[in-house]
C-alpha cells in the first residue's frame, strides 16, 4: 500500500543528486491528518488496473505538498502532471483481469466499507523504485520534514 505525493519517473544517475537537494527542504506545509474513505478502482471504467482507499481529510494539505514538489522539480526539467492530483492509497495492482470481470470487481469494491482510519502526516520520503520479476521494491533516499508555514 502506497500514497504518491508525486511520481518522478526515471531519474538518470548524473542527476540524482540535483534532485534530491531540490526536495531535501523542509516543506511549507505543518504536519496534519489523513482520515480514510470510502474505496474504489482505476481507472473508472473497461478493465481495473488498482484498487485504492480514497482519503476524508488531510486533501488541502497533501495538494499543497504536491504543488511544492512540483514548484522544485520544474528547474530540474521535471513537467508537473496533466492530470489533477486525485490523492489515495493504492491498495492492489491488477495485471490480469478476466474478461467481463469489470462489472463485478467494481460493484464488490463499491460495497465496502472501510474502517476509519487516522494518520499523522510529519514528513515525506522519496522512494528509489528498484523493479524486478516478483514485483518492486523500495527504497528510501530523502526523509522531507513539514515545516510549516
Amino acid at each position: 500500500m502506497h500514497l504518491t505525493v508525486r511520481f518522478i519517473g526515471h531519474v538518470d544517475d548524473t542527476r540524482v543528486d540535483a534532485l534530491l537537494d531540490a526536495l531535501r527542504p523542509a516543506l511549507p506545509v505543518a504536519a496534519f491528518d489523513l482520515e480514510t474513505g470510502t474505496c474504489g478502482v482505476f481507472p473508472p471504467s473497461g478493465p481495473p488496473r488498482a484498487l485504492w482507499l480514497g482519503l476524508s481529510a488531510g486533501l488541502a494539505s497533501l495538494a499543497a505538498m504536491h504543488d511544492e514538489f512540483d514548484r522544485r522539480l520544474g528547474p530540474l526539467g521535471y513537467e508537473p502532471e496533466h492530470r489533477p492530483f486525485n490523492a489515495h492509497l493504492t491498495l492492489a495492482r491488477v495485471k490480469d483481469a478476466p474478461r467481463g470481470s469489470a462489472a463485478i470487481v467494481r460493484e464488490a469494491v463499491r460495497t465496502i466499507a472501510p474502517a476509519h482510519a487516522r494518520s499523522r502526516i510529519t514528513h515525506a520520503t522519496v522512494f528509489q523504485s528498484v523493479p524486478s520479476p516478483n514485483g518492486s521494491s523500495y527504497r528510501p533516499l530523502v526523509t522531507v520534514e513539514c515545516g510549516g508555514r
